[in-house]
């Protein structure tokens, strides 16, 4: 841990080297019960500081507060391993990977006190030292808030921001429906097929679907998913303990709702759902190619919507990562998920990327405000 001098009054910044060093007051921050998005949680963290980081990554922690006891924002960020070569930029990310279908900082406080605590730090970044040449934060909720002041933050730092997209994310306002409402109100042709598939499979008894919640035979469900995963057109996991290791941790905390189908005996289908401060999040998708003609994934994904939306009582069911055809079938609204760079004008690599994202006559202008000081500082090529 290592306390950074406030630049602004009244604000403490302190960094922690990983999450296993944060005091209770930070570990609070991240608690379940006070967030919305499992994405932003200490177990889901802690998941992936254990299975998802590269060798040579740490992880770092910034947090702001009013004193070194009551954080209000946390930025959890990787650092890289040491590069070989010295000429490659310095880029310090957040702590993400395809794994990650949002990421923003963690919010105790909202409005002008939320502003302000980012744009502290932000500054604090900005004045790391060795010196960052690049920050780069993604996927955020480009139609958030929380989104236009970390963009403003940066920009206040003095480090151009260039945002683009990352994907398109779909999703289901529940509006108090049950199952029944919400199959009324999907297509007719996905609804007869369903219907169809289902009394078939039913017909024949040869189908059966389990959904674990705890951790109650929890180890041979985790060994049928890897299993019909295996066994289906998804690549191999590059990091293999992630996703045993997220289906422990939310048997623990009470979020899992992991969906098996077997026909015949046999793990034909699996999927990894989520609930989490009344959302459920669709996380894993997978069924062996043997058993595609009974159109298992989609019987299991009715089921589970069944599951969520008349057991669980979720105000929105989450598709997550993606713009696939096929979900626009299942939900009704879309958004999209940004990523951000911030540039650090001070340094030469941080110049050759604002040359580079930003174009050679942003370089330029940036250039000249280092060397001429105008009483602002440069702004980003798109503003939120």
């Amino acid at each position: 841990m290592t306390a950074w001098p406030a630049t602004r009054d009244a604000w403490k910044l302190t960094t922690f080297s990983g999450f296993e060093q944060l005091p209770p007051a930070y570990a609070r921050l991240f608690a379940p019960a006070s967030k919305r998005d499992v994405f932003e949680t200490l177990p889901w963290f802690l998941n992936f500081q254990k299975h998802a980081l590269n060798p040579g990554e740490q992880v770092r922690i910034y947090a702001v507060g009013r004193a070194a006891d009551s954080p209000l924002v946390a930025l959890a960020m990787r650092v890289p391993a040491r590069p070989k070569n010295w000429l490659r930029a310095r880029e310090l990310r957040s702590l993400t990977n395809f794994y990650t279908s949002r990421f923003a900082p963690v919010c105790a406080c909202t409005g002008p006190e939320r502003a302000e605590a980012l744009a502290v730090l932000a500054g604090a970044i900005r004045h790391d030292s060795p010196a960052w040449d690049a920050v780069h934060l993604r996927p955020l909720d480009a139609g958030s808030e929380l989104f236009r002041e970390t963009v403003h933050a940066f920009q206040s730092a003095g480090m151009p921001v260039h945002p683009y997209f990352c994907f398109g994310n779909w999703y289901l306002p529940v509006a108090g429906r049950s199952f029944e409402e919400y199959l009324d109100s999907l297509p007719g042709k996905a609804r007869n097929t369903l219907q169809r598939k289902t009394r078939k499979l039913e017909k024949f008894g040869i189908g059966r679907i389990q959904i674990v919640r705890d951790a109650s035979d929890l180890e041979p469900a985790i060994a049928d998913y890897q299993k019909v995963y295996n066994a289906s057109w998804k690549v191999p996991e590059p990091y293999p303990e992630f996703i045993p290791g997220l289906i422990r941790t939310c048997a623990e905390t009470g979020g899992l709702r992991l969906g098996l189908v077997y026909i015949n005996g046999e793990p034909a289908a699996a999927q990894l759902w989520i609930v989490h401060g009344g959302t459920a999040s669709i996380y894993k998708l997978a069924y062996d190619q043997r058993f595609a003609e009974h159109s298992v994934g989609t019987i299991l994904t009715a089921r589970m919507m069944e599951h969520v939306l008349d057991v669980d009582l979720v105000s929105e069911v989450d598709y997550l990562t993606g713009d696939d055809p096929y979900k626009k079938d299942w939900m009704s609204h879309r958004r999209e998920l940004w990523g951000l760079m911030a540039f650090n004008p001070a340094t030469l690599r941080g110049l050759q990327k604002i040359a580079r994202h930003m174009g050679a006559h942003a370089a330029k202008n940036v250039f000249h405000w280092l060397f001429r000081r105008p009483a602002q500082a440069p702004v980003a090529a798109k503003t939120f």
